[in-house]
């Protein structure tokens, strides 16, 4: 925590004060804490385990040398955006099938570890969302896979992977991410529910992922206005860490597709410039979702299901897991 507090203290030297007309019951910004896991979808096996925590300040006054990002030709951000930044640490952990033995089989996913940071910057109108994000981090031993797995095994009387030794090796990694989304709603057709859907295109480039993607998230409820869909982690597509309340309880179920075209994943090519455990990466990936989303006066918390198409050739089974999102304004 103190890191990512030295880490605000930076960039906030670096941008300026907050707007004036900040949005009302937000005075410091949002934190949102995910969660993924693929034991809340009842299994155990290759992205197993997830861990962020975002915090999106409040609305904000760019300055000049983001103005080509802002206040550009709507490329990137939607022309006349509201514009909020943010900072984010995050930890990913992946793993193969059959975690009990100690040299794992060579054709399944190899062991992996992604710890990472990032700083980002988005922009808003009702309709349209826009966002940049820089990840810094690093792959392998260093990224603290195995004892953030084998811990929460052993406080969990759960056996311990035993493959850690052959995983992914250290490696410093960086993604930048764009994303676009619009958000489009229909006018209330029972009480104040009504449907929307949010479509989304995503690109990141780096060494440790480099893919392009596009989705559709299907949406019914009364908080539809609330943000652009459930924050989750990447490469999944993601909605908005900050959200905007109307003071009263509400909620949105949601269903979404997207898919993947992908020219590098570390976590499944090896590593870059060193040899390592890796296998035949499949060009395309699909996710399915689904999921609900209750907004508070005071918070908003998301559940969601993912299902994922194989991500490479020998895979066995397609990949499961579950995610619980919390954010807060303050």
């Amino acid at each position: 925590m103190r890191a990512l507090r030295f880490a605000a203290a930076l960039a906030s030297a670096a941008l300026p004060a907050l707007a004036d007309d900040r949005v009302e019951g937000e005075h410091h910004g949002t934190w949102t804490f995910t969660y993924e896991n693929d034991l809340l979808a009842g299994t155990d096996r290759y992205y197993t385990s997830g861990v962020q925590a975002a915090w999106r300040s409040p609305v904000f006054v760019p300055p000049s040398w983001l103005g080509f990002l802002t206040d550009g030709p709507g490329i990137v951000f939607p022309r006349g955006g509201t514009p909020r930044w943010g900072l984010s640490v995050g930890q990913n952990i992946f793993t193969p099938a059959d975690t009990q033995v100690r040299d794992p089989d060579p054709l399944d996913r190899p062991y992996a570890g992604w710890l990472y940071g990032s700083i980002g910057l988005v922009s808003y109108t009702a309709r349209e969302y826009g966002s940049i994000e820089l990840q810094l981090g690093i792959v392998g031993s260093g990224a603290l896979g195995e004892q953030t797995q084998n811990g929460v095994h052993d406080a969990m009387n759960i056996d311990r992977a035993l493959g850690w030794a052959y995983q992914i090796k250290d490696e410093p990694g960086v993604n930048l991410i764009v994303t676009r989304q619009w958000r489009l709603n229909s006018d209330p057709i029972l009480d104040d529910v009504a449907v929307g859907m949010v479509p989304s295109v995503t690109a990141s480039l780096g060494n440790v992922q480099t893919y392009a993607s596009a989705g559709l998230m299907l949406r019914v409820g009364n908080e539809l206005e609330a943000d652009f869909g459930p924050p989750r982690m990447r490469p999944s597509i993601s909605g908005s860490n900050f959200y905007q309340p109307d003071g009263r309880w509400g909620w949105y179920a949601f269903v979404g597709v997207d898919g993947r075209a992908v020219a590098r994943d570390i976590f499944l090519d090896g590593n870059t410039w060193r040899e390592s455990r890796s296998v035949d990466r499949e060009a395309l990936v699909g996710d399915a979702n689904a999921g609900v989303a209750i907004v508070m006066p005071f918070a908003r918390l998301t559940v969601s299901y993912t299902a994922r198409s194989r991500e490479f050739t020998t895979q066995r089974n397609t990949a499961q897991f579950g995610s619980i999102s919390l954010s807060f304004r303050f």
